[in-house]
């Protein structure tokens, strides 16, 4: 009997975790009709091939490099060890941790949409997910974090907490997408004699089944980071959707009800509750999804207006700076005093959340500067012109207007 349990028990988590890592995986469509709704047509089959191609690189490499790098676990074993007394649980475990690995390269693919040449950009992504995201996540989660978590919790009173990436995997995403878009530069007509000439999208309902279809898979992203069937919460579910549900109704009121800021909004507030999703009170996750939206409202509008950079999802704003407040936002909102479950620090979700920056910028910065002097990163004036679609793809998104 106790041996059924116990193989029960198993069997329960990897299929926790397998659902999760479905959902999760789910997502990459929505990264896809998200960038698919926000381009031009004539990018439209570019931004679908991009997305399928970085996921399937990513597979391998992290298979390979980038999971023993953050967990010290190879694969390179009999089927039988693999599979182990566990069920094949680390198996799982690494699909579940692909997908938010995977999502660095998916996120950095709509920061430089529409003028970035397609090989170089598949190279820098498995350069991410190989060597640089791993090497950041196992100081955070994985073998190496006793070093740095320690010092955290001699030094500040607490460890780094991050429940769900909105640091390690958003803010990392965002903060890597931001050396590329300006080693890129503007798209051709974005900036004319210094004055912003705005670049219509190409499908509003794309732009919302994308957000729509992260929205529901996000719930997997969260809650399937307990990673066991026993450390599954209902807070870090209705956190989600309370910082979601902040996130759409503050950006419709500051947008004065723009659809792709609504629909970025509920992204906002989701990406800004990951870190903290299980030790704030709801009513906190409301604020902090809320407060997460503004910023990317208003993030999107300074950047593209004022700062002059043309980030054509506004990852930066999106995910790296709305990653950070979501890493901030957990040290404010997670103590006692505002209902949180407490067992955090400020100091140490500020330190946390500053290395991360930094170290996305470095390393984002060392690997586009690499790619654009050997191999150029933009596609060449005329390419970029007749779109990536035909100039990278040869076809575009609706062949059958081309047959007379």
């Amino acid at each position: 009997m106790e041996t059924s349990l116990v193989t029960l028990q198993r069997g329960g988590d990897v299929l926790f975790l397998l659902l999760g890592a479905v959902m999760v995986f789910a997502m990459h469509a929505g990264f896809a009709f998200l960038e698919v709704g926000t381009v031009r047509r004539k990018n439209q089959v570019n931004a679908f091939v991009k997305i399928l191609s970085d996921w399937s690189v990513s597979t391998v490499v992290y298979f390979l490099i980038g999971y023993p790098i953050s967990y010290g676990v190879h694969f390179l074993l009999p089927a039988s060890e693999l599979m182990g007394a566990n069920q094949g649980y680390e198996l799982v475990r690494f699909f579940f941790l692909l997908c938010f690995a995977a999502c660095i390269p998916a996120i950095i693919s709509g920061g430089i949409a529409e003028r970035a040449k397609f090989w170089p950009q598949v190279f820098a992504g498995a350069v991410f997910v190989g060597i640089s995201y791993p090497i950041f996540e196992s100081i955070i989660w994985g073998q190496n974090s006793a070093g740095l978590q320690g010092f955290f919790a001699a030094t500040f009173g607490a460890q780094f907490h991050d429940f769900a990436g909105s640091v390690v995997v958003h803010s990392m995403g965002g903060w890597l997408a931001l050396p590329a878009v300006l080693i890129l530069g503007p798209r051709m007509g974005r900036f004319v004699r210094g004055r912003s000439q705005a670049i219509p999208i190409s499908n509003i309902p794309f732009l919302a089944l994308g957000s729509w279809i992260l929205a529901v898979g996000w719930f997997g992203f969260n809650v399937m980071s307990a990673q066991s069937l026993g450390g599954i919460s209902g807070l870090v579910a209705v956190n989600s959707l309370l910082a979601m549900v902040g996130g759409v109704l503050f950006a419709l009121v500051a947008s004065k009800n723009d659809p792709g800021f609504v629909h970025n909004g509920a992204l906002a507030g989701l990406i800004a509750i990951c870190a903290g999703s299980d030790l704030v009170h709801p009513i906190g996750a409301f604020f902090i999804g809320g407060i997460g939206s503004l910023l990317f409202v208003y993030g999107f509008q300074i950047e593209q207006e004022k700062l002059q950079i043309d980030d054509v999802l506004g990852v930066w704003p999106l995910h790296g700076v709305v990653g950070s407040w979501g890493g901030l936002a957990a040290g404010i909102f997670g103590s006692t005093t505002l209902g949180g479950l407490g067992g955090v620090s400020f100091m140490s979700q500020l330190a946390g959340s500053l290395l991360a920056v930094v170290y996305a910028v470095v390393t984002g910065f060392v690997v586009y500067k690499i790619i654009d002097t050997v191999s150029g990163f933009r596609l060449e004036e005329e390419l970029e012109f007749n779109g990536a679609d035909l100039s990278v793809h040869h076809i575009n998104a609706y062949p059958e207007e081309n047959v007379s």
